[in-house]
């Protein structure tokens, strides 16, 4: 059996950066396993499967090279990409039906992607042992919520940290950010999961449902530009909505083909 495939970098305007994912529509959902194994096999932090609803809304589950996670901001934001671009999908909006309850993605008048995504507000907590080991340096601020939040002072911090993937895979959060004011942007940040297959993610949407309440309320503002320091790189525009997060950014196709299963 032959499935479609589509390789979407997102979060950038340009070839060869942003965050690639894979998405894969289906009629019907495969076993669990099946997913997951070609999610292993694609070897991109994310995989997305969707499957059509009677509503005319689309079922979609996101997998790591090890895991199925419960949110993943460029898979579906490359999913919506792949419908609206590749797939046909007219109006300019798409609801998905998650393990995170229903998401939203609009188009905007200046080619970007919406997400409408929960905001996630993490409560400030002594520093783990493992975290100044895993990052090789001590935070000026931390906190949890689904993520860990180690706050730095200065976008070089940021760029200098070489993880201990070993350390940072025992922490119980599914992922740790690191943030630090931007010097061209409002805030930069990088995402580490090592405990879910994903050593770096290159630019990572669920985390700014994170960083986004928290940086509003420290620079006072609920418009923020913001850029992802991994190597591939990427740019984010955030705004806060009391409860919800909008996430916007560009995407752009690198590959069409089949998996064949």
């Amino acid at each position: 059996m032959k499935l479609p495939i589509y390789w979407i970098d997102v979060f950038t305007r340009q070839k060869y950066c942003g965050n690639p994912a894979a998405v894969i529509p289906l009629e019907n959902w495969l076993e669990d396993s099946e997913m997951q194994l070609i999610a292993f096999e694609n070897g991109l932090a994310e995989t997305a499967f969707f499957v059509p609803s009677k509503s005319g809304q689309y079922h979609l589950r996101w997998f790591t090279p090890t895991a199925e996670v419960d949110l993943c901001g460029h898979a579906t934001l490359a999913t919506a990409f792949t419908l609206f671009q590749h797939l046909g999908s007219v109006g300019d909006h798409i609801t998905f039906n998650t393990r995170s309850g229903d998401l939203l993605v609009s188009r905007t008048s200046d080619d970007r992607l919406k997400l409408d995504f929960p905001s996630r507000r993490a409560k400030p907590v002594a520093t783990p042992a493992a975290i100044i080991k895993g990052l090789g340096a001590e935070p000026t601020y931390f906190a949890q919520a689904e993520a860990n939040l180690a706050v730095f002072a200065t976008a070089s911090d940021i760029l200098s940290i070489t993880p201990d993937f070993a350390a940072l895979a025992t922490l119980e959060q599914y992922g740790t950010i690191v943030t630090a004011p931007g010097d061209d942007c409002d805030f930069v940040s990088r995402f580490f999961a090592p405990g879910v297959g994903v050593d770096e993610d290159p630019v990572t949407g669920s985390a700014h449902c994170v960083l986004t309440p928290y940086w509003a309320d420290r620079l006072g503002k609920n418009q923020l530009y913001a850029k992802q320091l991994s190597q591939r790189g990427g740019e984010l525009w955030c705004e806060l909505h009391k409860d919800r997060v909008h996430i916007m950014g560009h995407a752009r196709l690198y590959l069409e083909g089949n998996v064949s299963i």
